[in-house]
């Protein structure tokens, strides 16, 4: 008979009180004082057990350490028009928050082209947006909601799938293999919107792949969601392309502080200036140097259910291909 969920909680927080440093340094920038909400994280992600858990939470400070992921936060992306290139084809933003506080992100998965620049500067600008949610704005929601937010809201937009995907499907592996490893159960729902007929044929393939758990938190939505969404959110917390029926995530869209995913958006500005004053304070030890980045990322795995999935929708994609000459098509991209 398996533990019970606090019995299960205790059992990790005796094991990981014995964690020495650097791994307990990294761990407080992990839990950033909600370390209950944390080991509950990891014991999800491993059906609570809590010797697995113990052993993916010890894995992922190891990787935080070995790849000096608490210093990613002062490593800017430059010069500057490449990391206007990396945003304009990895499309993602801040939408604003749910009425319960969550952080609202919206994903252009449909017209990411994800071309601009190699893995290693998409795979950074990912782990950078994943740490200043994480240590920015899930603190300061918690902080003005008196209560723990330990997660947050994605919603995908699906306008513009492009069969192009097939020749990303490696890099979104990767990048999904970073979160499921290192950041798990950090999203609370996926809402998928304006998806073409060939997403929902492959949605249909992929589901029964999903493990209960992933397939609880996506809901597809019709048309844009908008009126879905609502329930949950504010109108002014909508995304951009939520707003209006057929607007798409087009990256030009709306005015600059209306459209989520541009430079000129709150969150982005508030991002970029954190990052290049986080790089400013480390200028007195080390120079600022171009180039990406590099973190050691696990090559797509072999087996299970990442490569299932990956496996199934290159199969089903190519047969769409080659039986109905389709030519707009893109994977959902978390």
């Amino acid at each position: 008979m398996g533990l019970v969920p606090e019995e299960a909680v205790k059992e990790l927080q005796a094991s990981m009180d014995q964690v020495e440093e650097p791994l307990k340094k990294t761990f407080q920038n992990v839990h950033q004082g909600y370390v209950t909400q944390t080991l509950v994280r990891f014991l999800k992600a491993r059906e609570w057990n809590p010797s697995k858990a113990h052993k993916m939470l010890v894995d992922c400070l190891n990787w935080r350490v070995q790849n000096d992921i608490d210093n990613i936060l002062s490593r800017p992306i430059i010069p500057p028009d490449l990391y206007r290139a990396v945003r304009d084809s990895q499309l993602i933003g801040l939408s604003g928050y749910s009425r319960e506080g969550l952080p609202v992100f919206a994903i252009g998965a449909g017209l990411s082209t994800l071309d601009k620049a190699s893995v290693h500067y998409y795979v950074q600008s990912h782990i950078q947006i994943n740490e200043y949610r994480d240590r920015v704005i899930l603190p300061s929601a918690s902080k003005k909601h008196g209560r723990p937010i330990t997660k947050c809201i994605k919603v995908l937009d699906m306008t513009g799938l492009k069969l192009s995907a097939l020749n990303q499907i490696k890099l979104l592996t990767i990048i999904s293999s970073i979160d499921d490893l290192n950041y798990p159960e950090k999203t609370e729902t996926y809402y998928v919107v304006n998806t073409p007929y060939i997403f929902s044929a492959c949605w249909k393939v992929v589901k029964p792949l999903l493990q209960e758990r992933t397939k609880r938190k996506v809901q597809v939505l019709p048309g844009c969601g908008r009126e879905e969404l609502l329930k949950i959110m504010d109108y002014s917390s909508l995304p951009h392309f939520c707003k209006k029926e057929g607007s798409g995530s087009s990256k030009h869209s709306g005015r600059g502080s209306e459209n989520c995913y541009s430079l000129d958006h709150p969150f982005h500005q508030q991002l970029y200036s954190y990052i290049n004053q986080q790089a400013r304070l480390r200028e007195s030890v080390e120079p600022i140097k171009q180039g990406s980045f590099h973190v050691d990322f696990p090559e797509p795995p072999a087996e299970g259910e990442e490569a299932s999935i990956a496996k199934t929708l290159e199969s089903e994609l190519q047969k769409f291909h080659n039986g109905n000459g389709v030519s707009d098509l893109k994977i959902i991209d978390d």
